[in-house]
This record gives structure tokens, sequence and C-alpha cells, in this order.
């Protein structure tokens, strides 16, 4: 662990490059479905936000989750500073409490009209593959680190956890966007501790009852407790709509100055808020219903 710490950036990058070339020649290999859109168009902004995101978190925000870790170590606050527990159980709490509170966080910005605004653009990807795992507006990227940070600092949590949670944090997020196509009875059985590309996907759909449905980015319980569960999309994973109904220009979902103009975007956020409201009250029935593949 303390090689972890010591060598942060070397384990994240690395960590990083691997999933990312494992993914890519998975979609190319095993895909799931037929894209609507090349490959080409939508990666350009994808891509370019991913790297807009990254820097401005370097040079703006002032304390990132390690640091928030590191100032709770140096200063003795947080929870686990005050209790002598060993550090694998505080590392193993970490991880578990963090992840059901991304999970919420994520449940947060699709209730929360102005928080709606800020994660449309991730849902705007009119496909779903690797790159859409990084695909997030830059305000909602450094409203999600400081709540971490916030939550980091409350936990005392160990420097090796956060590092370990922020790897997995993306990690994860470019396993499950994947358009992979997993075997059915490998993705039933990895399903019931993490999330799939499958189970996930099923979120990326433009039905709001499914877009409102499978927040979890790691450990699938957490829908599955909290009944927010939708086990297949109701046209099947091949016949589905992904991204927004109110958004299929591609300068508004491809380009990265329309990504980041988005938010503002008046009329196409009226239009699909009425939609969800709408579509929200004709579709709650449909939530538990299992269709085909």
């Amino acid at each position: 662990m303390n090689w972890i710490e010591a060598h942060e950036a070397v384990f994240r990058l690395s960590l990083f490059a691997l999933i990312l070339l494992v993914m890519l020649f998975a979609e190319w290999r095993w895909p799931k479905r037929k894209l609507t859109r090349t490959r080409r168009e939508r990666w350009s902004g994808n891509i370019l936000l991913t790297v807009f995101n990254t820097l401005t978190l370097r040079v703006l925000a002032p304390v990132s989750a390690v640091g928030a870790a590191s100032f709770a170590a140096a200063s003795g606050f947080g929870v686990f500073n005050q209790f002598s527990l060993p550090e694998w159980a505080a590392v193993i709490v970490t991880l578990v409490v963090m992840d059901m509170a991304i999970w919420y966080q994520h449940k947060l910005f699709h209730q929360v009209p102005w928080l709606w605004r800020l994660h449309l653009v991730h849902h705007a990807d009119m496909d779903i593959d690797v790159t859409t795992g990084a695909r997030f507006h830059t305000v909602e990227i450094w409203l999600s680190m400081a709540i971490k940070g916030v939550l980091v600092a409350l936990l005392g949590a160990p420097v090796v956890a956060v590092i370990v949670f922020e790897t997995l944090l993306s990690g994860m997020a470019m396993f499950n966007h994947s358009n992979v196509g997993l075997p059915k009875r490998v993705d039933a059985w990895l399903r019931r501790f993490i999330v799939t590309p499958d189970m996930h996907r099923v979120h990326h759909s433009t039905r709001s009852h499914e877009c409102n449905a499978n927040y979890g980015f790691n450990l699938s319980c957490w829908d599955r407790w909290f009944n927010t569960y939708v086990p297949q999309p109701r046209k099947g994973h091949h016949n589905m709509r992904i991204g927004l109904n109110e958004i299929s220009q591609p300068a508004d979902a491809s380009n990265i100055f329309g990504m980041l103009r988005l938010p503002l975007r008046w009329r196409i956020l009226q239009r699909a808020y009425q939609h969800k409201k709408e579509s929200w009250a004709h579709e709650t029935g449909d939530r538990h219903v299992q269709k085909p593949r």
C-alpha cells in the first residue's frame, strides 16, 4: 500500500491505460450494438472534453479527494482518525461508503433540475461506448470532486483507499459504458456483484423510467436494495434508443463547445423536462418488466 501512495500517478495512469486498451479491443472484437454515429464524430468531442476536465481539475481544484485524505491524516480529522481501526478495514469501509455515496450523488443529479442540466451532457451522447464513461460537463466534475473531498475528510479515509477508489471509479466507468457484448451467463453472474455494460446501458435509454434506474457504477447491490433496478431495456439492447430524444444534432451532442453550453440551451431543456415528466407518468408501471435482450 505504501508503494501505491508513493507512485500514485504511475499506478492510476497505468491501470487507466490498461483498462482503456482492453475495453477498446473488446469493443472491436465483441461489439454489442451497431453504433449510429461514427467513432470519429463522437470520440473527438468526448476525448477533448475529458482532457479539458482533467486540466481544469489540476489547475483550478484547490484540493483533490486524495489531497483531502492527506489533510485528514495530517490533522487527525475524520472518523477513522478517532479510532484505532486497522488500515485494511478502513480501506474496505471507505470503498463501500464512497461507492454508495456516488450512487446517491448520481441519483440526485437525475432528480434535482439544475443538477440534471449538467448531467444531461453525459446522457446526450447518441451512442454509448468506452469514451462515454468520462464524458461529463466540467461543472459536474468540479461538484463531484468537491463532494468526494468533503466525504473523504469526514471519514478520515486513508490516502491509499482514496487512490484505489478513484482508480476504480474511472476503470469501472470505462467497463460498464463499453459497447461490449458479454455472454448472457457471464453477465448474469457478474451483475450479482458489479455493474455490467448491459446493466448500465439501460440507464442510457431514451425511455424515462429506464434512464432513471441503474445508477450504480461499481457495486450492483444499491439499485437492488433501493428499488431502482431495471434488469433489461423494454425494447432489448439492439433496438433500444440511446441518448435524449430532445438532442439529435452533432453540434449539441458531439462537439465540445456544444456540450459545454448545453446546460444553458433553454428550449432544449424545457422540452427535456416536459418529456421527462410526461414519459415518467406513463412508464412507471414498466419498471420491473423483464424483456428479451
